[in-house]
């Protein structure tokens, strides 16, 4: 052996008194396999060390402000619609505006929830237009009959999609794009507008729709504000090998914001349908899905999954449809698809706004590091403490009174 891989050996058994020394010479440890013991290349710790990943804890604080700012801008364009036309807030125009609101809403709410547990699902603007043709076709025949084919196909793809993820660990916009194209075959057989032919009108119903949306964005933003749930829901939010995110922990929560999701876009698109005078008009449908992806980022909810407010998605979905109102008033003759640009544009923005402001304090600062490093053998204010227990002590031959000349008679 060497005169200097000795001499390290043994600089390597003695206290260390610098961490930051203790890391490089790790991490030289595992490079130079040639010159160094297996036992150095795998050295074992019992310092607690700062952690690495997130631990899921979030401050709703900054969902909360921009919560407030939502309110703010839904109360400005809906002063600009009443000074525009008092009429456009009273009924019978009111009942149409809050069935309008209900389909959004339903929209915004598949969304929200597919973002929340990682699987944005790009396919819920195509599954809302198809469930209108659906209803449009059907819907002499009764609601039910209309409906209900719709909700059992609209499940069986969901579910088909959803097994595809979690078993292949692809990510969920991918998937939901596929299944989006499919749908879109659907609709585009259709070479002309079809008329609806039943006569069933959510308007009658235009206070208990939107009460059940806005119930049902309370209900989800409250539960998505209780740690376990959130972190439940938000399991296949994407961080390290995405190969290893296939648990049948996340497997649940992808499931259900999958189906959920699903089954509200073809709520959406029959109350579309029936609640229009206009015939539905052949096409993509990929602005709805646009539009409620975009409304659920600018209430608050992260791209990267997860991370949502409370009243964000009732007050984005409240604001929209107060502003498609005004641009009809006003005959501004704005696309759907520019809208659903602009509006994902901006949540776009709000998402990096909440994955800076809503991740707690990062770990290894302040406190958190002291009391850390108090569990284990390395102490800021003792340096000369921090060691690996159970190193073993000097050889005895490198001490001089315990070789033969310093033996005790």
């Amino acid at each position: 052996m060497s005169y200097d891989e000795t001499t390290f050996r043994q600089q390597t058994n003695q206290t260390e008194t610098d961490p930051a020394a203790y890391r490089r010479r790790v991490q030289y440890d595992d490079t130079a396999g040639n010159t160094l013991d297996q036992s150095l290349r795998a050295p074992v710790t019992t310092g607690s060390f700062p952690a690495v990943e997130e631990d899921g804890r979030d401050r709703l604080g900054v969902h909360l402000g921009w919560e407030v700012v939502l309110l703010v801008a839904t109360g400005v364009i809906g002063f600009l619609l009443f000074r525009e036309d008092s009429a456009a807030l009273q009924r019978p125009a009111l009942d149409s505006l809050l069935v309008t609101g209900a389909a959004i809403g339903l929209l915004t709410l598949g969304a929200g929830l597919s973002l929340r547990a990682g699987v944005p699902n790009l396919a819920i603007g195509p599954i809302a237009l198809a469930a209108a043709f659906q209803f449009a076709e059907n819907s002499d025949k009764g609601l039910l009959q209309a409906l209900v084919p719709a909700l059992i196909i609209g499940a069986a793809g969901a579910l088909i999609v959803a097994v595809v993820v979690v078993t292949l660990h692809v990510p969920g916009w991918a998937a939901t794009l596929a299944a989006a194209l499919g749908v879109i075959v659907y609709s585009q057989l259709r070479v002309a507008p079809v008329v609806v032919q039943g006569d069933w009108d959510p308007t009658g119903q235009a206070f208990l729709l939107f009460g059940a949306f806005a119930l049902l964005a309370l209900l989800g933003g409250g539960l998505g504000a209780i740690g376990p749930i959130r972190r439940w829901v938000g399991g296949f939010r994407p961080y390290g090998d995405a190969a290893r995110r296939g648990s049948a922990k996340t497997a649940v929560p992808v499931v259900i914001a999958l189906l959920l999701s699903t089954l509200f876009a073809v709520g959406a698109g029959t109350i579309l349908a029936a609640g229009s005078a206009d015939p539905v008009v052949p096409g993509t449908g990929l602005e709805w899905t646009g539009i409620g992806l975009g409304l659920a980022l600018l209430g608050g909810t992260s791209a990267y999954g997860r991370r949502g407010g409370i009243f964000g998605t009732l007050f984005a979905v409240t604001a929209m449809t107060l502003f498609l109102d005004y641009e009809d008033l006003r005959e501004l003759d704005i696309a759907l698809f520019a809208i659903a640009a602009s509006v994902f544009a901006a949540g776009l923005i709000v998402t990096r706004l909440v994955e800076t402001y809503g991740r707690p304090l990062p770990a290894g600062t302040g406190e958190e590091w002291n009391a850390a490093a108090s569990n284990g053998t390395w102490s800021p204010d003792r340096p000369e403490t921090w060691n690996q227990p159970g190193n073993p002590q000097p050889a005895p031959a490198d001490r001089w009174d315990d070789g033969p000349w310093g033996q005790t008679r």
